[in-house]
């Protein structure tokens, strides 16, 4: 009989506080995306693709590439998360470490001056010049607004506009979780000029706009919503400039960054699959108010898988790989096309590591 009280006052404790403890969280309710895409068949049936990837040098010390830039000269550089920058050679050994912007750099990018832009989490908009000295800080807000999770960019070629995803006002680095529970619209896409130095803002509202890329003409941003999950296109000039249309909606996953090749083809790097939970809770902002006391406390993943897509100019995929064998690369970030391999990152790996795009587009 004791036994069954104590048990039960533990019961009533552990529910009492799922539903009254204090959070910083305040969910809202919205329509949700709807059943995910069949693992079975259509454009995203399981298929191995990913199965064998190969894996670049592990770096002594470092961990969590998110990001990948190559220079004029094909080597590849990432951001760790230690702060480091480290650049392998074009086929992905001698690693070594080229500077540190001192928080957590996510997106890279090379100017065409030969310096290289960082979204960094931590410290903004960063410069980094690799031939030594600090990080320079070009922004760290706009209207008034700091920047709390800066997270990936683009420059156009005349190395003048610089274009960045702030994924959340609210919630820090490494806390995107607490986001996408949240579902508040804390996102922005915006625009530096390197010559005056103003930033402005492209389109707000969003949850967690993550990765962004421009596309043919620069006419338009492609920029990921995680917490939609879906993509946008951003039309930058003519008639419909200003305007944010989506893209594609029905993903199998969470889109990460976004890389195009500058054909025909957008590259998208899906890092977790869609996660039931929160898609069945869309509705439910008590529920995830509950999970979110939890999460704030003890990180949730969410279902880790190795996944990318590829997406034509009017956003329908042509190709896609998954994998989930022993072999795979999980949690891809990002996805960058070069010569005949697609270079990858992942915030739970070691080092890079690259596929044939061959493999992807069997």
């Amino acid at each position: 009989m004791r036994l069954r009280t104590l048990l039960g006052l533990t019961l009533g404790a552990g529910l009492g506080w799922l539903l009254l403890a204090p959070t910083r969280v305040r969910p809202v309710a919205w329509e949700g995306p709807g059943l995910a895409p069949s693992r079975t068949g259509g454009p995203y049936a399981d298929n191995g693709r990913l199965d064998t990837a190969e894996h670049f040098a592990p770096v002594p010390g470092q961990t969590s590439p998110e990001s990948v830039a190559v220079d004029a000269q094909g080597r590849l550089y990432s951001g760790f998360g230690s702060g480091a920058i480290v650049r392998f050679a074009p086929d992905g050994s001698r690693p070594e470490v080229v500077a540190n912007t001192g928080g957590r750099p996510l997106g890279l990018r090379f100017h065409p001056d030969g310096s290289l832009l960082v979204a960094d989490a931590l410290r903004g908009l960063l410069r980094v010049r690799l031939d030594g000295g600090e990080p320079e800080v070009l922004a760290t807000g706009a209207e008034g607004v700091p920047f709390r999770f800066t997270d990936d960019l683009d420059v156009d070629r005349a190395g003048r506009f610089v274009y960045f995803t702030d994924a959340s006002s609210k919630y820090p680095w490494p806390h995107e979780l607490l986001d996408l529970l949240e579902h508040g619209g804390h996102g922005r896409v915006l625009r530096h000029d390197l010559e005056t130095g103003d930033t402005a803002v492209l389109a707000r509202g969003l949850n967690f706009p993550n990765g962004v890329t421009l596309g043919p003409e620069e006419a338009y941003l492609v920029v990921t919503e995680t917490g939609g999950p879906r993509v946008h296109r951003l039309w930058l000039v003519g008639e419909r400039a200003g305007t944010l249309e989506v893209f594609t909606d029905h993903l199998p996953g969470y889109p990460d960054n976004v890389r195009w090749d500058g054909v025909d083809t957008f590259w998208v790097a899906l890092p977790s699959r869609r996660s039931p939970l929160l898609d069945a809770t869309a509705r439910q902002p008590w529920l995830r108010r509950m999970i979110a006391r939890i999460s704030e406390r003890v990180k949730l993943p969410l279902p880790e898988e190795s996944m990318l897509v590829a997406l034509n100019l009017e956003g329908r995929p042509v190709a896609f790989a998954q994998g989930s064998g022993p072999g795979s690369y999980g949690y891809i970030t990002q996805v960058l096309p070069h010569g005949e391999h697609l270079i990858l990152s992942s915030l739970h790996g070691e080092t890079l590591a690259r596929v044939p795009v061959a493999q992807v587009q069997s």
